[in-house]
């Protein structure tokens, strides 16, 4: 009996030592997208909403999803920078998909950043945050076969890449 009874202390203690299960709050701040907003070049002060934009991160297949779709109509798009790099390459297409193919126009945007791996928590682990490149924050090109930029001017709002409730970048066309 005192056998049991030993056994029993001895399992209960090891219990004593566990931990309750470390859950991730759906609420905590992870990685945080770039946020960039259109604008109309002629009128800088109106937000305007692109058509059909798709954007493909260089050297990938499927564009960036945003909100549910890979297809953008609106003036505002999140997009996300590579963690283990320094630089991040997309092609932003104009009228994607169009049968019309005059009317699809791309443009390729180059970020230059520093990325910052954040310890959030166990349960939650890291998260980065970005900080552009004060000297050359992007570098905007044409695509491989020229067809004229359509983007016409792009502006840092934000240095600072630290959440998604403001906006980083200004394009305008």
């Amino acid at each position: 009996m005192k056998k049991i009874l030993l056994l029993l202390f001895v399992l209960s203690l090891s219990f004593s030592g566990c931990e309750k299960d470390d859950i991730c709050d759906g609420n905590t701040l992870t990685t945080p997208r770039m946020v960039i907003t259109f604008y109309d070049i002629n009128n800088p002060s109106v937000e305007k909403s692109v058509t059909n934009l798709s954007i493909f991160a260089d050297g990938k297949e499927n564009a960036v999803p945003y909100s549910g779709n890979t297809l953008i109509n609106g003036s505002t798009v999140s997009i996300p920078l590579k963690v283990d790099a320094n630089v991040s390459k997309f092609h932003f297409i104009l009228n994607y998909g169009s049968t019309n193919t005059a009317l699809v126009n791309e443009d390729i945007l180059t970020l230059n950043y520093k990325p910052e791996n954040i310890f959030v928590s166990r349960a939650c682990g890291f998260k980065t945050n970005f900080t552009l490149d004060a000297f050359v924050p992007f570098v905007h090109t044409d695509a491989a076969t020229p067809d004229l930029k359509w983007i016409q001017y792009i502006a840092v709002e934000k240095y600072s890449i630290a959440n998604e409730n403001e906006t980083h970048l200004k394009i305008y066309f």
